[in-house]
């Protein structure tokens, strides 16, 4: 009984701090484009009010944090495609279905998202990069936003994926 008290206790208190306006770690690039990590289900009436008609998660499926997120979405009238990039091994082929899904989403105003909005951060800047033109440096600006200066160290794997993308122009 006690352990059940404390987890409504713990539930009221998370579930108190979720701003609606707040989406984690999220970041604006331009009026049709923006990151973030994890949407919660009251994050979906910003998206509404802001216009969003595309949500891409780049997150694997978790029962724990993204169980009823596509229906949340394509309930409130936004389109939704979830492409499960690995955090450990993200390939060329999740970059090349993601730079398909951003061709297509026409002048779409869109969200990328994941757990924490590294791996949005990342695919996205790859896709300004290498499909958009945007210059390097800018791109980079945006993607920093969201990585630390050690990040980099931290998660080689990222490093080497994004060099990879680069060099072989994905």
């Amino acid at each position: 009984m006690r352990f059940l008290l404390l987890c409504f206790i713990a539930f009221s208190v998370i579930a108190e701090d979720a701003d609606p306006d707040v989406i984690y770690n999220y970041h604006k690039i331009n009026d049709t484009l923006s990151t973030a990590g994890q949407l919660l289900p009251v994050h979906v009436a910003k998206l509404q009010r802001e216009n969003f008609q595309l949500v891409i998660n780049l997150a694997v499926a978790d029962e724990a944090r993204n169980l009823d997120e596509s229906y949340t979405v394509t309930h409130a009238g936004i389109n939704y495609v979830q492409i499960p990039v690995v955090w450990d091994t993200p390939t060329l082929d999740d970059l090349d279905l993601f730079f398909s899904m951003m061709d297509a989403r026409g002048e779409r105003k869109t969200l990328v998202h994941c757990f924490a909005n590294y791996r949005a951060s990342a695919f996205t800047y790859l896709y300004r990069v290498l499909k958009e033109g945007v210059p390097e440096a800018d791109a980079r600006k945006d993607m920093m936003q969201i990585w630390s200066d050690d990040a980099f160290t931290k998660y080689p794997q990222w490093r080497a994926f994004i060099d990879k993308a680069l060099v072989n122009g994905a």
